[in-house]
């Protein structure tokens, strides 16, 4: 995939900008290589870091002086191929293939920040109305881990209405299962909810989806990732309804959604205004533009 994505905020008055992070890197791992990366931040910063997050992303840090600015502009462009045509090519350990997963507690130390819950009053405490999904679908499937993670993915497909919100912060699940609708935030969000209270570890994407060929429009993306001993992190994705494989491209993972943005930032202390943000994300399949042209 050739991938160019332009994201703009504009200002209402002349800013002052905090340092920024910057997440539109993409992973380079098992399911995905990337063979070509480059980016342009206007106005240029004063200084700019690359650095390794807690889950191994390269991250950009971005830090700027005291000038007053009207508009910023970050502009990725990638290359990247992908590997996974089978997502469901794995073999799990035969202590996994039924729920709840017994974690050793030397992986259970690891993963720890991917089972607890988010977004609730009491820190750590699954939200109740995903726990009772959660109790439905294991009976439902018998406990088996595979089904469960199967029809959860088309049950948050089949059951909720998607919504395109460009902006802010995803939902609490509950809230977004009783409202039936959310972006695929809001979506990914209330899967790992769910995963995470019958004791599967879980984690957020952000990344791109190749989209219908038929449909120019593109979007940031998002899913989740379960850790499933045997098979390693498996991404599902239930605004879509389907197990993740070679048309995702992934650029972050994070136990909470906000460790993932694209991109994160805030304006220096004192400044005040509101802004407006724009983009241009273009995602092209050459894999299959070079087989067509070697055809020929």
């Amino acid at each position: 995939y050739a991938i160019s994505h332009a994201i703009t905020y504009r200002y209402d008055r002349p800013v002052r900008l905090a340092p920024h992070h910057v997440r539109l890197r993409p992973r380079s791992d098992a399911t995905q290589q990337l063979r070509d990366f480059s980016i342009a931040i206007d106005p240029s910063p004063d200084g700019r870091a690359e650095n390794v997050d807690l889950g191994g992303h390269t991250t950009l840090k971005l830090w700027f002086s005291d000038r007053p600015i009207e508009t910023l502009t970050v502009h990725a462009k990638s290359d990247v191929e992908t590997y996974r045509d089978n997502p469901f090519n794995f073999i799990l350990e035969p202590w996994a293939v039924a729920l709840p997963i017994d974690y050793s507690s030397f992986l259970a130390a690891q993963l720890q920040p991917y089972l607890i819950g988010h977004f609730q009053a009491i820190p750590g405490v699954i939200d109740p109305i995903a726990a009772e999904l959660a109790q439905q679908l294991w009976d439902a499937t018998g406990g088996q881990t595979v089904p469960f993670l199967t029809q959860l993915t088309q049950h948050l497909y089949k059951n909720n209405h998607y919504s395109l919100r460009e902006t802010g912060d995803p939902y609490p699940p509950g809230l977004t299962w009783r409202k039936q609708q959310g972006s695929c935030r809001d979506l990914a969000v209330l899967f790992m909810a769910v995963c995470r209270a019958v004791g599967l570890a879980a984690r957020f994407v952000s990344g791109y989806h190749e989209g219908d060929p038929d449909h120019p429009d593109n979007y940031l993306h998002a899913w989740a990732e379960v850790y499933l001993p045997g098979a390693g992190w498996r991404g599902y994705d239930p605004t879509l309804g389907m197990a993740v494989g070679d048309r995702y491209v992934a650029l972050a993972a994070s136990p909470i959604a906000q460790a993932a943005a694209a991109i994160e930032g805030s304006l220096q202390s004192g400044s005040q205004a509101s802004s407006q943000l724009s983009y241009e994300l273009s995602i092209e399949n050459i894999a299959s533009t070079d087989s067509m042209m070697q055809w020929q």
